[in-house]
């Protein structure tokens, strides 16, 4: 493949991988190639390629005979698996508080260092989260549960955790709650570890979990299935 071909696709797929996440190309709406053709200003065969990589990484949906549409959000799918998370993850962090030890302990606090020094949004882009924040958000809260010693619920609660990956970032652009401390939260949660305070723990973790879902739902992006507007409980 010719050097500004490939250059052409990257540029292309970043930007279109931008919008999905920023929420300007929103959950659901129809990816016509002639429209993104016109917009980003490449041939049909370079979006195509774009869109399957996107596909690949469940950002888009193809859909046989009507081309892709970005992934659509699922309130009943929201509120299901924010109850899993909220059941499993929360379990998993009592196990690793009893059973992981100073070399656990310290691990975390190296993961929320990391994490305190990324900017939540990306500079060039203030509509998305910041890749390197999201990696950094990844490996704090997998080093949280790293201390359980039952591999098989490690690996349940870090499943829900990918799953809800898409919900996280399209939380930043399409809703927000004033006053809610992002930081404030890993901060309580390092606070409570190193207490060794499972229950403020768990009931940090527990609210953390919940209010991103409650702040998508109160976005009015996801249309409740009975027609009133969805809430998670605290």
């Amino acid at each position: 493949m010719a050097p500004k071909t490939k250059t052409r696709q990257e540029k292309a797929f970043n930007a279109l991988r931008a919008d999905i996440l920023a929420g300007r190309l929103t959950p659901g709406q129809k990816l016509p190639f002639a429209e993104l053709c016109a917009d980003y200003s490449v041939s049909v065969g370079v979006i195509r390629e774009a869109l399957s990589r996107l596909a690949e990484q469940g950002l888009v949906q193809v859909e046989p005979q009507l081309g892709f549409r970005v992934t659509s959000i699922s309130e009943a799918d929201l509120v299901h698996l924010t109850e899993a998370r909220r059941e499993i993850e929360t379990l998993t962090l009592r196990h690793a508080l009893a059973e992981g030890g100073v070399a656990w302990e310290s691990e975390v606090l190296a993961a929320h260092y990391r994490l305190g020094r990324c900017p939540q949004r990306d500079p060039e882009d203030p509509d998305r989260l910041n890749d390197d924040w999201v990696e950094a958000h990844a490996v704090f809260h997998q080093t949280l549960l790293d201390g359980c010693e039952n591999p098989r619920l490690k690996a349940i609660a870090l499943q829900l955790r990918d799953a809800a990956e898409l919900y996280r970032r399209w939380s930043v652009p399409l809703g927000h709650r004033p006053g809610r401390d992002i930081a404030g939260e890993h901060q309580a949660l390092v606070d409570a570890v190193t207490e060794r305070n499972a229950d403020e723990a768990v009931r940090v973790l527990d609210r953390h979990i919940a209010l991103t879902t409650e702040l998508l739902l109160d976005s009015g992006l996801i249309e409740p299935s009975d027609g009133r507007r969805g809430s998670v409980a605290s």
